[in-house]
């Protein structure tokens, strides 16, 4: 039976060199692989099932007869292997001891100890999603680790078994890539924050300029030296808003989901503020919730990204659909969960719940819910089907118990908002009529699908092959230009993941949504 861990990892143990360097034990010197012993010590059985306290770790040692396992060279190869766990974004999760101050016995337990522990990380995060979050349904990988220990340290393979576990995907390998280089700069770093103050037009001149212009090439957007396009006596102090710099600011303003617009407000300074290391560590988050999850997902699904608000359809493993969507606002967020699309519901009805009839429909007057096609029914609200209809012209059914589900919506320009998180949970969809039309034509079901529509009555129309769909929630992601990408932290959910990573408690800026409808 595969090993449950627990859902966060102990990070108690010290290491000899640092968080991110090769942890070297002070007992014995560095000697070179071919001369190293490939024979573990001879350890009384008795001396080790005193040492192992940990439930997991006694399970290994019954398994393996109590006998030690941990030959110089294997113990070498899982120090070389720890100490390059920042290409995991797990640098700052100490999993090693310090050796020289153990017995042989506590020596050996606390080796096998930190192999399981690294490996359940590697293999399916360092927290426990469920334990996380209030609501989180995606299955984490099941690995045996116990029998994949043994079986690598009896094959003189340690560090080849740990590389296997973590995800192998070149979105992974991109993030790494990119954690390293953020962490390098953020050891380089000391620049001084850019002081909040007036909105900045273009053509302004303001003395945080400078400033903007060092932050937009350390984000890449301008390369040094930057060009005033202005006359010498305009461009003494280099405080103009320039074209250029403008230029700039629209594109990281358009890559950062901001209004476009050039003018400098308080959403780009904080962006514009945020430092490598701050970079670093939401790119350490991204990596361990792709450890989350299960390493080969269905190749035709649906993705919703509720950080991003972005909705991606893959069919057969290509990424065919990508659009807007609406998701829920801080308060009201749609939780993580996986589940499937299982049926189109043609002109729906919308039963309104509890929460928002005390709340937003308190108080409404007769006149309201005749405009809105509502009616009392069984001590419910509900609002009959039409355009005005909540949930619009059609809504996507989820197999789920928490009544959360994909639909149309009559506020479309919601859609048009850079920061979407607006709704009371569910998923509004862009062009949703389209996107079911879509679904419709590849479930070979058009012609039952537009006889639904039209009797504008609630209709319902089975899929004949449900279609698997993640609600997720991704701060950094590779984006289909292959580019690292970065969103807010809007759920703020980024914090408890980090703290768990071995990072401060820093909340950093989350969103506030201002709209406040009746939809769901």
């Amino acid at each position: 039976m595969p090993l449950k861990l627990k859902h966060i990892f102990p990070v108690v143990l010290v290491l000899t060199a640092g968080c991110s360097g090769p942890e070297v034990s002070k007992t014995r010197e560095p000697e070179a692989q071919s001369e190293l012993s490939e024979l573990p010590p001879s350890i009384p059985a008795a001396e080790l099932q005193a040492e192992a306290q940990d439930t997991q770790v006694r399970e290994f040692y019954e398994k393996a007869g109590w006998a030690a396992i941990w030959s110089p060279r294997a113990e070498q190869a899982l120090r070389a292997a720890l100490g390059k766990r920042a290409d995991h974004g797990l640098d700052r999760v100490h999993f090693h001891p310090e050796l020289s101050k153990l017995s042989a016995p506590a020596r050996e337990i606390a080796l096998t100890s930190a192999a399981l522990m690294f490996a359940g990380a590697l293999a399916r995060g360092v927290a426990d999603p469920a334990k996380l979050h209030t609501i989180y349904t995606h299955p984490r990988p099941e690995v045996d680790l116990a029998s994949g220990l043994a079986t690598a340290v009896r094959a003189g393979r340690v560090d080849a078994w740990l590389d296997s576990l973590a995800p192998d995907t070149p979105e992974y390998r991109a993030l790494a890539d990119t954690y390293l280089q953020q962490q390098k700069a953020a050891s380089q770093e000391n620049v001084a924050q850019i002081a909040s103050g007036d909105l900045i037009h273009p053509g302004d001149r303001d003395p945080r300029i400078p400033q903007i212009v060092t932050a937009l090439v350390e984000h890449r957007y301008l390369a040094m030296p930057v060009t005033t396009e202005a006359s010498p006596s305009q461009a003494v102090d280099g405080t103009l808003y320039t074209v250029g710099i403008v230029r700039a600011v629209k594109a990281f303003q358009h890559d950062y989901d901001i209004r476009d617009d050039g003018v400098i407000g308080v959403d780009t300074l904080s962006i514009l503020n945020v430092r490598p290391g701050d970079h670093a560590r939401s790119i350490a988050v991204a990596m361990e919730r792709l450890r989350w999850l299960t390493r080969e997902p269905p190749a035709t699904r649906i993705d919703v990204n509720t950080a991003a608000a972005e909705l991606s359809y893959f069919r057969d493993g290509e990424l065919v659909d990508q659009r807007n969507v609406v998701v829920g606002k801080p308060g009201k967020e749609t939780p993580q969960i996986c589940t499937s699309m299982f049926r189109l519901v043609a002109n729906p009805t919308w039963t309104v719940p509890k929460s928002i009839q005390r709340g937003e429909l308190a108080g409404k007057s007769a006149a309201y819910f005749r405009r809105n096609n509502m009616s009392w029914r069984n001590g419910w609200i509900v609002q009959g089907p039409g355009p005005r209809n909540s949930l619009g012209l059609v809504k996507f059914d989820l197999q789920n118990s928490l009544a959360i589900y994909l639909h149309d919506t009559p506020a479309k320009t919601l859609f048009d908002k850079h920061q979407r998180q607006l709704s009371h949970g569910c998923v509004r969809v862009s062009d949703a009529l389209g996107f079911a039309q879509m679904l419709a034509e590849q479930q070979g079901i058009a012609d039952q699908w537009s006889r639904a529509r039209a009797s504008g009555k609630i209709a319902y129309v089975r899929f004949p092959e449900a279609i698997p769909v993640r609600l997720l929630y991704r701060t950094v992601y590779v984006s289909q230009a292959n580019q690292v990408t970065y969103r807010t932290d809007p759920y703020g959910w980024n914090v408890a993941v980090a703290e768990a990573l071995g990072f401060g408690k820093d909340a950093g800026k989350q969103f506030r949504s201002d709209v406040d409808d009746i939809g769901p």
